[in-house]
């Protein structure tokens, strides 16, 4: 069983930033890709971010040029860095691995409000 811990969300004003962390209780080579996903109440989880094994990376189309995907192999670790925040990127972020089994993190909550 993997688990997935991320951290780094709080309460950020507009333009601000946060990096959000997700540290994997495994080695995260093991996975064919690793994402962040977000989802607000009443809505469905939607993609931010994913990092596959040889490091492609793609993103959703809203925060292209200002969220970037990373990660630490050795450290077991996928980053978010995310910039100019705007209000509508409030929402719980979830860590995910993907592989033949797939693992989700808890969340953890990003609001952007002044």
């Amino acid at each position: 069983q993997v688990q997935l811990a991320e951290s780094g969300g709080g309460l950020v004003q507009p333009g601000g930033s946060l990096r959000l962390s997700c540290a994997a209780s495994g080695s995260i080579f093991n996975f064919d890709r690793m994402g962040w996903y977000r989802q607000v109440p009443g809505k469905e989880r939607e993609l931010v971010a994913k990092i596959s094994r040889t490091g492609f990376i793609n993103y959703a189309d809203s925060v292209k040029g200002r969220f970037a995907i990373s990660r630490d192999i050795a450290k077991s670790t996928v980053y978010l860095q995310m910039n100019s925040l705007k209000p509508e990127d409030t929402a719980v972020y979830y860590c995910k691995a993907e592989g033949r089994f797939n693992y989700w993190g808890q969340g953890t909550q990003v609001t952007v409000s002044s």
